[in-house]
């Protein structure tokens, strides 16, 4: 009621504190001065001491908003703010008193007095922001509130028990500090005490059970961690038996996004087994500033995402491709929003229509072309042979095609870990992409282009990718669904995919196929389980995970290379290129024209035995199988 009531009259209680803080400081420094007994001369010089002190001191206390801080949160940057204003403030009560009150004023007061006020003035509020550190306002005791220890005893985990302590909705009672910090183990900080290491987790939370100090969750406080650092203490934590969760990135916080004290669960970005790659982007500066680049599929998730990174290179125009109204409205209204300097076009196009392809690239000057429009769902596309043929290979031709003939000076091919020995239609369509574009000749009569192929893993959060599937099963209370125990993918974000294509675009002669170091590949069970575990819930007795058979068309074990493809380094540690098997350009063009016949003629079989003949070392499903066995049973009946 009190605190509450002086809240309310701050402004009034900061002017008495001023004052009283100012006349206490002088009195004291006087009886300092003649050791507790001042003579009777001296208390005129006293009263005309504290009239000017006051005058002076709250003049320079208001002019260097000494009042106007939370005090709650006073820190040891505002020390020397604070002995500033009382450093200015003495040394014009200095000033005045020399010329008013003259030498007989006492000169040793003048430094007692700093000293005293300087003092006074950090104490105060030093002691109010102890008293809303030590308190725990709002915070229910017992049993209804969740017992907390933090795994990580560095700032971010000192920021996160100020913020509970000092915010009355958080429904925590903070039990203690996990640090793998030898120098901080059994110390005290906040009031806190550090336990042990985190591989001691499952011990001492044993340990407070026995004390009858419950521990509810744990909470990861290592924001700036690797995901092998992660993954460690992640763990250690499990270990316990005790659900855990995260605090935001650091470049979450940079950002502004969220504050340290949004607890959440950790996103499987953070459990890759590797570190981020982070690749080298000065060169991609002058192969885009000042140029106009056309990005298709712009509002996908990989070309939404190749847009955001291309802008902070100040294109002269951003042409963004897409046949998908709506997606492309959202990236449109996003991309406007950021300041950028550069020109944004979106363009409504089917990538299938040539002419429509050739009349953009004219009317924009495209010289850089980033092909991130395709389809990818492989159950989807096994029942859609055709339009996957149409899309991802015909109009992949569209798009080279124009590329040559409007002298674009590079075309960038978004290709898949899928083209490796392919097993379904999405993967064959893919590997033939990337013959396609390999046969391409690097150079032509109207320009120069340098055609590149880009093969990705498995893109964190992209459309249709497993994260997205499984936060939404866990949502729904499970089950989460996993077609093999030992099916493994290789990952890579959404972040260094974009920068592995912009990378690729500066690097190529033409004709290579570029792949990122991706680490070891992840057992997509174990990633179902990390995601349940650090949403609060423990897999197979909260939310069940169910095996449901491996889909027409997947691997078990997805490969980056083949057997064939001779790999050679680059300039870049974590980028390699691959030089496999190529065609002749016309050798193509004239497979090309045979394929353009069987789509439009509606042959499912012939066009997939037609491809098949192209890529040899594809693995049909058992359903493509069964009807290209029909179908060259019944050409070797008619020969």
């Amino acid at each position: 009621m009190i605190y509450n009531f002086i809240l309310d009259h701050r402004s009034g209680f900061m002017q008495l504190w001023k004052t009283g803080v100012i006349i206490l400081s002088v009195w004291a420094a006087y009886m300092l001065r003649f050791d507790f007994a001042i003579p009777g001369t001296e208390l005129r010089h006293l009263r005309s001491g504290i009239v000017i002190a006051l005058m002076a001191k709250m003049l320079v206390f208001y002019l260097l908003g000494l009042d106007r801080g939370l005090w709650r949160f006073t820190g040891a940057t505002d020390v020397p703010r604070i002995f500033v204003a009382n450093l200015s403030g003495s040394t014009l009560f200095t000033i005045a008193t020399a010329v008013v009150v003259g030498r007989n004023f006492p000169r040793a007061v003048y430094l007692i007095d700093l000293l005293l006020c300087f003092l006074l003035t950090c104490g105060c509020q030093l002691t109010v922001r102890l008293y809303h550190e030590m308190r725990l306002p709002g915070i229910p005791s017992g049993k209804s509130a969740k017992g907390l220890l933090i795994y990580g005893a560095g700032e971010a985990g000192l920021n996160l028990v100020r913020e509970i302590r000092s915010t009355p909705n958080f429904q925590y009672r903070i039990v203690g500090f996990l640090d793998d910090d030898a120098r901080k183990q059994q110390a005290t900080l906040l009031g806190v005490r550090v336990f042990g290491r985190g591989r001691d987790a499952a011990r001492i939370v044993e340990h407070l059970r026995h004390k009858s100090i419950g521990v509810d969750e744990i909470v990861i406080a290592l924001p700036s961690a690797s995901g092998r650092k992660l993954s460690e203490a992640l763990a250690n934590c499990r270990s316990s038996g005790v659900p855990c969760k995260t605090i935001p990135s650091s470049g979450e916080l940079l950002s502004g996004k969220v504050r340290v004290s949004q607890i959440r669960e950790i996103t499987v970005e953070n459990l890759l087994e590797r570190a981020p790659v982070s690749l080298e982007l000065e060169h991609i500066r002058e192969s885009v500033s000042e140029r106009s680049v056309m990005v298709t599929g712009a509002g996908g998730s990989i070309g939404s995402e190749l847009c955001r990174q291309l802008l902070q290179f100040r294109p002269k125009c951003l042409v963004a491709l897409d046949q998908a109204e709506s997606d492309l409205f959202k990236i449109d209204l996003e991309l406007r929003e950021r300041p950028h300097g550069s020109k944004v076009c979106p363009v409504i196009a089917d990538i299938r229509n040539y002419d429509r392809l050739k009349a953009v690239v004219q009317q924009y000057g495209v010289t850089s072309i980033y092909h991130a429009a395709a389809y990818k769902h492989v159950p989807m596309m096994e029942d859609h042979l055709l339009e996957a043929v149409i899309t991802n290979v015909l109009a992949l031709h569209h798009l080279v095609r124009t590329a040559m003939q409007c002298g674009v000076k590079s075309f960038i091919m978004i290709s898949s870990d899928k083209a490796v020995n392919p097993t379904n239609i999405m993967g064959l369509t893919k590997r033939v992409a990337e013959l396609v574009v390999s046969s391409m000749p690097t150079s032509s009569e109207r320009g120069k282009t340098r055609f590149v192929s880009v093969r990705f893993g498995n893109v964190l959060g992209s459309n249709g990718s497993v994260v997205p599937l499984f936060k939404a099963q866990i949502a729904a209370g499970g089950p989460v669904t996993v077609t093999h125990p030992e099916m493994r993918r290789y990952f890579m974000t959404i972040p260094e995919a974009v920068q592995l294509v912009l990378q690729a675009g500066t690097m190529g002669k033409g004709s290579e196929l570029f792949v990122l170091d991706m680490g070891e590949p992840v057992r997509i069970i174990d990633l179902a389980r990390n995601m349940i575990r650090l949403s609060g819930y423990e897999p197979d007795v909260e939310i069940p995970i169910r095996i449901v058979g491996m889909r027409p068309g997947e691997k078990l074990y997805e490969e980056l290379a083949t057997t064939s493809d001779k790999v050679s380094p680059t300039c870049h540690e974590k980028i390699m290129v691959f030089r496999g098997s190529t065609f002749p350009q016309q050798f193509m063009e004239h497979w090309i024209a045979g394929l353009q016949e069987l789509v439009a003629q509606g042959d499912d079989t012939g066009v997939l035995s037609h491809m098949w003949d192209l890529v040899t070392e594809y693995q049909p499903s058992e359903k493509w199988r069964a009807a290209l066995d029909t179908n060259r049973m019944k050409a070797v009946v008619n020969a």
